[in-house]
């Protein structure tokens, strides 16, 4: 069936790309714009010749224990960046890079729930009806007893996307609405 692959890092975007190609079935590639101007949070490695990342399988950026956050594409490193800031606070925060939108790697993404019992799902995807409600609904039909506190969610807003880059800014999730949001679910 359809793939869909929605890298965070060159790195990624290189070896999912082909995967991509290698794959039978076709696989949708959806490329963030700011990917190409990225100077930090890339591959310290450049990826060999022969390295392929494979469909359908996340990655943990950054170990926590205290709040999950599920993301994909440019969130990933926003939410790095802020997890790495409230680690030096004791807040532990786990990222899961999800690379893969289909096929879902939910495995890691309920084992995670498991050990830190709180879940913030995070993309540019409008909030309503966007991706994350669908991984929220896996988590709590397949983990909710492993939950001490409500899925939070955080998405672009329900209008169609600006051009201008204050307009945009206004529209897509922010740094300090992430913090924010991570402050809340770590103290429930």
């Amino acid at each position: 069936g359809l793939k869909v692959v929605a890298p965070s890092n060159a790195k990624d975007a290189k070896n999912l790309l082909k995967a991509a190609i290698l794959d039978p079935n076709p696989v949708v590639f959806l490329e963030h714009k700011a990917i190409y101007r990225q100077r930090t949070f890339a591959a310290t490695l450049e990826p060999t010749k022969d390295s392929i990342t494979p469909l359908g399988k996340a990655k943990i950026v950054h170990e926590g224990s205290d709040v999950t956050i599920v993301c994909y594409s440019m969130m990933v490193m926003y939410a790095n960046e802020i997890a790495k800031k409230l680690e030096k606070e004791g807040i532990s925060v786990e990222v899961i890079d999800l690379r893969s939108l289909a096929p879902l790697d939910l495995e890691t993404i309920l084992t995670s729930v498991k050990k830190t019992s709180k879940l913030l799902i995070l993309h540019e995807d409008k909030k309503f009806g966007g991706f994350g409600a669908e991984i929220a609904a896996l988590v709590m039909e397949n983990a909710f007893e492993y939950l001490d506190a409500p899925i939070k969610r955080i998405g672009a807003l329900n209008i169609p996307m600006p051009f201008s880059k204050v307009l945009e800014d206004a529209t897509l999730p922010q740094k300090d609405d992430i913090e924010k949001e991570i402050r809340k679910l770590a103290s429930f």
